[in-house]
C-alpha cells in the first residue's frame, strides 16, 4: 500500500510541476501574438491602407485623452453600464435557467419567450426602449441587460438539462430528496455551463455597448467613437476600440479564474 501510494505521488508530481510551465508558455505565446499584431498593424499603416493610423499615433492620442481625463471618464461610464446590465441579466438568467431545466411546466411556459426573443437582436429593441423608457440611463442598461440575459439563460438551462441522469438516479436510490439532489448534484454539475454562459453574456454586453450609447449619451466609449466618426478621427476610434477590448479581456480573465476555482474537479487538457 505504501509502495502504491509513493508510486501514485511520483506519477502525480510531474502533472503538478507542469502547470506553471504551461502558464509561462501561454504567456509567452500571448506576448508573441501581441508583438506580431503590432508589426502587422504598423506595416498596414506604413503602406497607407485607407488612412489607417499607426500604433504610435494611436498611443499619442490615448495619452492626450488620458491627460485631459476624457478617456477615464468615458471608460468608467461604459464600465458602469456594462456591469449593471451584465449583473442584472446574469442574476435573472440563472434562476430562470434552473426553473426551465428542472421543472417541465416552467420550461413549457418560459422557453417559447426565451427562444422568441433570442431571434431578435437586442439592438432592434432600442427604438422600443426609447419610447417606453425615455433617453436616460434606463434604456441603455436595459439593452445591455437583455443581451447578457439571453446569452446566460440558455447556457444555464442547457447545463441543467445535460446533467448526467445516472448521478440523479444514484442520489435518489441513496434516499436523497429532490432539494438535496438539486443542491448537491444539479447545481455543481451545471456550474461550468453557467460560467461559460456568463462569459458569453459578458461578450454580448460589451458588444451591445456602442449601440446602447447611441441613446442620447453624453459620455462613454461608444459615444466618443461615434463623435470621432463624424470628424474622421480614426485615432480616437482606435483608442475606444482598444479600451473596450482591454476592459472586456480583463473581465473575461476574472470570470475564467473564477471558473477554474469553482470547477477544479473537472479534468482539463
Amino acid at each position: 500500500m505504501t509502495q502504491l501510494t509513493a508510486t501514485g505521488k511520483a506519477q502525480a508530481a510531474p502533472a503538478v510541476r507542469r502547470g506553471p510551465r504551461r502558464s509561462r508558455r501561454a504567456l509567452v505565446l500571448n506576448l508573441v501574438a501581441v508583438v506580431v499584431g503590432l508589426l502587422v498593424w504598423t506595416a498596414l499603416a506604413t503602406i497607407g491602407v485607407q488612412g489607417l493610423p499607426n500604433p504610435l499615433e494611436v498611443a499619442g492620442r490615448a495619452a492626450e485623452l488620458i491627460g485631459d481625463g476624457t478617456l477615464v471618464t468615458d471608460a468608467l461610464a461604459s464600465l458602469r453600464r456594462v456591469l449593471i446590465g451584465f449583473l442584472l441579466g446574469t442574476l435573472l438568467a440563472i434562476p430562470v435557467g434552473f426553473l426551465m431545466g428542472w421543472y417541465a411546466t416552467a420550461r413549457g411556459l418560459l422557453e417559447p419567450y426565451v427562444q422568441f426573443f433570442r431571434t431578435i437582436p437586442p439592438l432592434a429593441i432600442i427604438p422600443l426602449a426609447i419610447v417606453l423608457m425615455g433617453i436616460d440611463e434606463r434604456p441603455k442598461i436595459f439593452v445591455i441587460f437583455l443581451a447578457a440575459f439571453l446569452s446566460s439563460v440558455v447556457s444555464t438551462f442547457q447545463g441543467v438539462v445535460d446533467v448526467d441522469k445516472t448521478l440523479i438516479n444514484a442520489a435518489r436510490v441513496l434516499g436523497a430528496s429532490d432539494r438535496t439532489i438539486f443542491l448537491r448534484v444539479v447545481v455543481p454539475a451545471s456550474t461550468p455551463f453557467i460560467l461559460v454562459g456568463m462569459r458569453v453574456g459578458l461578450g454580448a454586453a460589451w458588444g451591445t455597448l456602442v449601440a446602447a450609447e447611441l441613446i442620447a449619451a453624453q459620455e462613454g466609449l461608444g459615444f466618443r467613437m461615434q463623435q470621432a466618426q463624424l470628424y474622421y478621427d480614426l485615432s480616437t476610434i482606435f483608442v475606444g476600440l482598444i479600451t473596450i477590448g482591454v476592459l472586456g479581456l480583463l473581465m473575461d480573465r476574472l470570470l475564467l479564474l473564477a471558473e477554474r476555482r469553482l470547477t477544479n474537479w473537472q479534468e482539463r487538457r
